[in-house]
C-alpha cells in the first residue's frame, strides 16, 4: 500500500467488517433468511466503500477494489440463497472472506482485535478461513454440526 487509508476510508473498512460478523453470526447459527438478509447489507456497505474511494479518487481504490468487488459478488449469491441449512451460502462465504482478510492486510489494518480461523475439515478437508471479533473459535462452516472445529491463525 502506497500510503495510509484515512479516517473515513479505515472507517467505511471497519462497516464492512462488522456487516461480515454479522453474516458469519448467521451462518454459525445455520440461519439462511439472517445470512440473505446480512448479506444484503454486506453489499450494500461495501457498495459504499468502494464508490467512495472511485469518487474521491483515493490511491487505494486500485488496491482495493478487486477484494470489494469479490466481496460484493459472493454477497449477492449468498443473498439470492434461501437453504436451511446454508451450505450454498457458505461456499460463497469462503472466496468473500478470503477477499476480506486480503483487504484488510492491504490496508494494513493491525491490532485490531480482528482474529483470522481456519477449519481444516470444511469442503471435504480442503480447509476454509474466517474472520472473527472474539478468539474463541465459532465454525461458520459447519454451525451446531462441528461448532468449535478450527483454530486461530493470525490476528489483525
Amino acid at each position: 500500500m502506497t500510503s495510509k487509508l484515512d479516517s473515513l476510508e479505515m472507517k467505511q473498512i471497519m462497516t464492512v467488517l462488522g456487516s461480515y460478523y454479522a453474516l458469519k453470526n448467521a451462518l454459525v447459527a445455520t440461519d439462511g433468511n439472517a445470512a440473505a438478509a446480512a448479506s444484503k447489507q454486506l453489499i450494500a456497505d461495501a457498495t459504499e466503500a468502494s464508490g467512495h474511494l472511485q469518487a474521491t479518487g483515493s490511491v487505494h481504490y486500485a488496491e482495493m477494489r478487486p477484494y470489494l468487488d469479490t466481496i460484493i459478488v459472493q454477497s449477492k449469491l449468498i443473498s439470492a440463497e434461501t437453504d436451511k441449512r446454508c451450505e450454498k451460502q457458505r461456499i460463497a462465504f469462503s472466496p468473500l472472506s478470503d477477499a476480506l482478510v486480503n483487504m484488510l492486510k492491504t490496508a494494513d489494518l493491525k491490532n485490531a482485535g480482528v482474529y483470522k480461523q481456519y477449519c481444516p475439515m470444511a469442503f471435504n478437508d480442503k480447509g476454509a478461513y474466517w474472520l472473527s471479533d472474539v478468539n474463541e473459535i465459532k465454525n461458520p462452516y459447519f454451525g451446531k454440526k462441528m461448532l468449535e472445529c478450527g483454530e486461530v491463525t493470525d490476528s489483525l
